[in-house]
């Protein structure tokens, strides 16, 4: 195995640290670090799984892992690098968020231990344990008293709405870091972790923690950070037409997030297989050298979706995705697809592919209530033009029987003009 250093530079992991004791600590023994996450949602996003494989390849060296949700901090919000003050969350939102969030946390390590075939060391911490029972004359010793005003206006996040005169930053927004930053020192004191780990834009927050744990305690901690990535264009890595890509199914179907890593551009196909998947480095240089003679095949993009999509969502939703992929895209008989997947791939086709289950009279109404129509009369239009197709045959016959089109008396597909799919439930 390499060097922990060497991998996080070789995969694009690796943005700055503290020290080079570091790699020493991480690569020889089993240490504690942490990567915390405020629930101000029920889902992390897809860039947050970068951070999923930082720690992977850490605790792939028998570290701990300590997942913070921060329900504290999560009540005030990290003034980061946004404009304004935002809304403040309901403690009965935040608490929901952060079960979603550890559930979400949890199924992917676990599912990471069964491809690395490693057990991993992790545990789950709620910052609520630190703050609930503390005064704020508490705080002001614990914390304030160490922190200096002076470094807290010098920090980036904060300079950015100070100076500028049509921006402002609350007391409690400028009062995150230390929030921050206790969380480390109290994680230091009472679990030995000496690693906090997170965006580079994260920075001035994680060594706040460091700064905080040598007055109080005279040791050395560290921080390490890895990279914002954009794509090729310049767009951040995650978002899509359909903005936010989230980790939750509920929210971004796997066959969304497998389509997304499909549209990958052929300069990027390096970056993102080192970044996330687990495949050596020094293969997935022979696999994109190869995926570059025959680019338009797109065999690099097939397997870095479906290696994304296989970790983070398991075998089965990865195969499903790269069927429902190969349905839409490619040149296959689109029935016999269709007829070889169980009752539960159907299901989760028709989320996917924004299909219904039939309760309808006519076709008109079948064609209006799946979406390929606003009317009864645009329907049929569209009929009249030739471009519905029920079952990849023509439709030409307005009093067609829908219902009697059943395949298997499970499903029949409908299609407007080529690539306008809905598929019909029974």
């Amino acid at each position: 195995m390499k060097s922990l250093k060497q991998e996080l530079s070789d995969r694009w992991l690796l943005y700055q640290f503290t020290s080079d004791d570091i790699w020493e600590k991480f690569d020889a023994w089993k240490w504690s670090f942490y990567c915390g996450f405020d629930p101000t949602a029920d889902s992390l996003h897809l860039w947050n799984f970068i951070g999923f494989m930082v720690w992977v390849h850490l605790m792939r060296r028998g570290n701990k892992y300590i997942a913070l949700t921060g329900w504290a901090t999560g009540m005030i919000w990290d003034p980061g690098w946004k404009d304004a003050e935002r809304s403040f969350l309901s403690e009965e939102s935040l608490l929901n968020n952060q079960k979603m969030i550890s559930s979400q946390i949890t199924s992917i390590l676990k599912n990471l231990e069964s491809f690395t075939q490693k057990t991993f060391s992790y545990d789950f911490v709620n910052n609520k344990d630190f703050y609930e029972w503390m005064g704020y004359l508490d705080f002001l010793r614990e914390v304030w008293k160490y922190i200096t005003v002076n470094v807290m206006m010098s920090k980036d996040t904060v300079k950015k709405r100070i100076e500028d005169p049509d921006k402002s930053i609350s007391y409690t927004e400028f009062s995150y870091m230390l929030l921050q930053g206790y969380d480390f020192c109290k994680l230091f004191k009472d679990d030995g972790v000496t690693l906090q780990i997170w965006w580079q834009d994260q920075w001035w927050n994680l060594v706040t923690g460091t700064e905080l744990i040598r007055k109080k305690y005279d040791w050395d901690s560290f921080a390490l950070t890895w990279p914002l990535i954009t794509d090729s264009s310049g767009k951040k890595f995650g978002k899509s037409e359909w903005n936010a890509m989230f980790l939750s199914k509920e929210k971004t179907t796997p066959y969304f997030i497998y389509q997304y890593f499909m549209n990958t551009s052929d300069e990027d196909l390096s970056k993102y297989m080192k970044m996330l998947t687990l495949i050596e480095t020094e293969e997935i240089d022979e696999i994109v050298s190869s995926h570059m003679e025959k680019p338009e095949e797109r065999k690099a993009q097939k397997l870095l979706a479906y290696k994304v999509v296989e970790i983070i969502h398991w075998e089965w939703e990865a195969k499903l995705s790269e069927k429902i992929s190969e349905f839409m895209f490619w040149n296959s008989d689109k029935l016999e697809i269709l007829k070889s997947f169980s009752e539960e791939e159907l299901i989760s086709f028709k989320k996917s592919m924004w299909g219904f289950e039939y309760s309808w009279e006519n076709l008109f109404e079948t064609i209006v209530k799946s979406s390929l129509e606003n009317s009864n009369s645009n329907a049929r239009n569209s009929v009249k033009s030739w471009a519905i197709f029920i079952n990849e045959e023509k439709i030409e016959d307005f009093n067609t029987d829908v219902s009697s089109l059943f395949i298997d008396d499970k499903f029949l597909l409908l299609r407007k003009w080529k690539k306008n799919f809905r598929i019909i439930i029974k």
